[in-house]
């Protein structure tokens, strides 16, 4: 019998084999199956993950957009709120003006002062006497009256002086009584001997040790001017002492550089713009023998020749007096505004004076006058040049006067003094020559003061 190979099982065996082998391939589908979920599951949660965090970004972008947007929507609200709120408020709160920047021009000054030849005497200038108050006859019963430096000027007497006739009037330097003779601005007897010799004078001063010192420009001065113009800087103790510890220290002829150092001793006033208006107004009395005397504010260096200044301003032009106008200004109504904006001095006090001027007839200024006396009735008030001549020597004891009666901002009574001189004197004019304040740029360096004062 032959033998057959036969690979199938018996029927029986192949039955336990195909319950196995289903029962294999079940678990092995569901191995698979399980394993595919698990797989899903952490591909779907990474991706849940994904997907949140995006929208946690994108949440956060508008939220930070739009809230921006409305913190600046909020602002512009309220900005606009609070213009709304001060419409009616616009004119007692003005703009604050750009500032503005100024120049200097050019100044036809002669090439050299070997050219200058004096003027003969002019006979177009007014000539009357002036006498001066020295001491105050006391006629009133009260003796504790303080004596003061400038006196004690009634209205009447105030009234009598702006007329431009023999007379003897208050020009400060008034005494007290014997037992205290000095009412302030005392000089050493060496200093005055020297002011004594002096024909012209260029004069500057620093009280408080409100600025450093400025000395002229050496190189551009003549050496006629250097042998035959004095140059006196008064100080007082104060502002000596600050000077010479900075090094600025005066040779054995008390000079540094072309400036003479004086020492003022007993200040007279209390204001220290008040005691500069001393040296700056009354040079003619400081310097009796002098003809011509220039002066500048101690902010200022000096870079012009003095006698090449005198020629143009006064020699060339036919005057008597010289004042730049002021660079903005030019009504004595908009200069009691700036007085009091930047509190220049006590508002009561600038009210009282420019009351005053007012009921006493100063007008405000009007450029399209054609019988306007002054391109401005403002000056710059930092630089004067001046003839020692009985109108100039009038006009700057009136208007010290007017500094010591009211306040010692002069910018405010300058146009009255001189309006007001004129007004009474028709017959004897000022030939006051208000020239550009470029023309002062130009021959003048302008500093800030060492302090606010």
């Amino acid at each position: 019998m032959a033998y057959t190979k036969n690979t199938e099982l018996p029927s029986d065996r192949r039955g336990i084999a195909g319950v196995v082998n289903k029962s294999q391939d079940q678990s092995e589908k569901h191995l698979w199956a399980s394993r595919r979920t698990r797989k899903f599951g952490r591909v779907s949660r990474q991706r849940l993950l994904v997907w949140l965090l995006s929208l946690a970004v994108i949440f956060s972008i508008c939220f930070v957009y739009f809230g921006v947007k409305m913190h600046f929507h909020g602002t512009a609200s309220l900005k606009n709120v609070k213009e709304e709120s001060n419409v009616n408020n616009v004119a007692e709160l003005p703009r604050k003006p750009r500032r503005q920047r100024f120049f200097p021009c050019e100044v036809q000054f002669l090439d050299s002062v070997s050219y200058i030849r004096e003027p003969e005497d002019n006979t177009k200038f007014a000539h009357f006497s002036l006498g001066y108050v020295e001491r105050e006859v006391r006629t009133f019963l009260n003796e504790t009256i303080e004596a003061r430096f400038g006196g004690h000027q009634t209205l009447k007497d105030r009234e009598k002086a702006y007329h431009a006739t023999n007379q003897t009037i208050h020009c400060g330097f008034v005494r007290g009584s014997d037992v205290i003779p000095s009412t302030g601005f005392d000089l050493d007897e060496k200093d005055k001997k020297y002011m004594n010799t002096c024909r012209v004078v260029v004069s500057s001063c620093i009280f408080g040790s409100s600025d450093f010192l400025r000395r002229p420009t050496s190189k551009v001065i003549s050496e006629f001017s250097k042998k035959n113009v004095c140059f006196v800087m008064f100080v007082d103790k104060q502002s000596f002492h600050k000077l010479s510890a900075e090094g600025n220290v005066p040779d054995d002829s008390g000079n540094i550089g072309l400036w003479k150092i004086v020492v003022v001793k007993n200040l007279p006033f209390e204001d220290l713009r008040k005691t500069g208006k001393v040296p700056k107004f009354l040079s003619h009395r400081l310097f009796p023998s002098s003809r011509y005397s220039i002066w500048l504010d101690s902010k200022l260096r000096l870079n012009a020749d003095p006698m090449l200044i005198i020629e143009y301003f006064l020699w060339r032009a036919g005057s008597e007096y010289a004042i730049s106008n002021h660079y903005a200004r030019h009504c004595v109504w908009e200069e009691v505004l700036q007085n009091k904006r930047l509190n220049k001095y006590n508002h009561s006090a600038i009210d009282e004076q420019f009351y005053f001027y007012q009921s006493d007839g100063l007008t405000k200024y009007d450029s399209s006058d054609p019988k306007i006396p002054l391109p401005s009735f403002v000056p710059e008030g930092s630089f004067i040049v001046r003839a020692h001549t009985a109108m100039s020597n009038l006009f700057s004891c009136l208007w010290f006067n007017e500094v010591d009666r009211f306040t010692s901002r002069d910018q405010l009574s300058f146009a009255y003094t001189y309006l007001k001189l004129q007004r009474l004197n028709p017959d004897k004019p000022f030939y006051l020559n208000m020239f550009k304040d470029c023309e002062r740029r130009a021959i003048t360096k302008l500093f800030h003061h060492r302090t606010d004062t």
